[in-house]
């Protein structure tokens, strides 16, 4: 494995964008380099960054907003080594997370994609847990029982369809199989599931280890949340389900299809926003997540 690229895009906090590039300063093993791709226009940013005076560390502001995705697929093509992570600007790397990847890699040089242990924290910090994420844990995550896993082919897609228990932000990818396939254009909080089950699809493989290396943040300011509570975000999950569906159909994975015409978890994820929408006095709201969350799957 090369040199570790870390591709950070950017848009929103300025203090969470810090405290992130300061956990990658952090790391133990120092053979990595970090790329930020600001998509925002916060003042004092680039001086932030021209002020750390380190050559590992590159900043670039884009000219005009790229969206999410945009900036994602920017980040991709910037990407030089063979291996890459794609950061949130309000997530953390733990101490040991470049080793624990590279360590990975090295094990299994043939995956696309290596989940390290991961830690979910609140806006402030704090572990956090969550109805979500103990569900992911507890019903679709595999047991490790501590030891690297290998999953691939049609019951990894038809787990991950079910219920995604991966932490996007916190995956090491291998650069040339994410190059093949790039980011959703028409995806805007779904495009990471596409990309991995596309990747699953085409035969690669997944390595899970157990070993903690990173924080995942959840906060009511991400844009998942801000979308989840109008029921925005799950019309482009109705619609990208019933289409991979198809496609596994085609491929001949009928578990896999089966399992993303179902979509339990997404529905289940639509049925707990309700109070939130309830809370917002958002009606319309209401009736599109209770309508999701209730149809009967095919």
């Amino acid at each position: 494995m090369q040199t570790l690229d870390i591709m950070l895009p950017h848009y929103g906090d300025t203090a969470l964008l810090q405290a992130a590039v300061r956990s990658v300063l952090a790391q133990t093993d120092g053979d990595w380099r970090l790329s930020v791709v600001d998509d925002g226009r916060e003042e004092g940013v680039p001086e932030w960054f021209a002020s750390l005076g380190d050559s590992r560390v590159s900043y670039r502001r884009n000219e005009r907003n790229l969206g999410i995705t945009g900036n994602f697929r920017k980040c991709v093509e910037l990407v030089e080594s063979t291996h890459f992570t794609m950061l949130g600007s309000d997530d953390l790397l733990l101490p040991g997370y470049v080793e624990t990847v590279r360590a990975a890699v090295a094990a299994e040089p043939g995956a696309a994609m290596y989940q390290p242990g991961v830690q979910v924290i609140d806006e402030h910090g704090r572990p956090s847990v969550t109805l979500g994420d103990e569900v992911k844990r507890r019903l679709y995550a595999p047991r490790t029982r501590g030891r690297r896993l290998v999953l691939s082919g049609e019951p990894l897609a038809a787990n991950l369809l079910g219920g995604n228990w991966l932490y996007f932000p916190s995956l090491c990818w291998r650069a040339d199989a994410v190059k093949a396939v790039g980011f959703r254009t028409d995806l805007s909080v779904i495009q990471d599931l596409a990309l991995i089950v596309e990747l699953i699809r085409r035969g690669e493989r997944l390595v899970v280890d157990p070993a903690p290396a990173f924080c995942y943040r959840r906060h009511s300011g991400s844009l998942s949340s801000a979308e989840a509570v109008t029921g925005a975000r799950f019309g482009e999950a109705v619609r990208y389900f019933s289409e991979v569906a198809d496609d596994l159909d085609r491929h001949g994975w009928p578990r896999a299809a089966r399992s993303a015409r179902r979509h339990l978890s997404m529905r289940l994820h639509a049925l707990t926003m309700v109070p939130g929408a309830l809370r917002h006095r958002r009606s319309d709201a209401v009736r599109r997540l209770l309508g999701y969350a209730l149809t009967t799957a095919e």
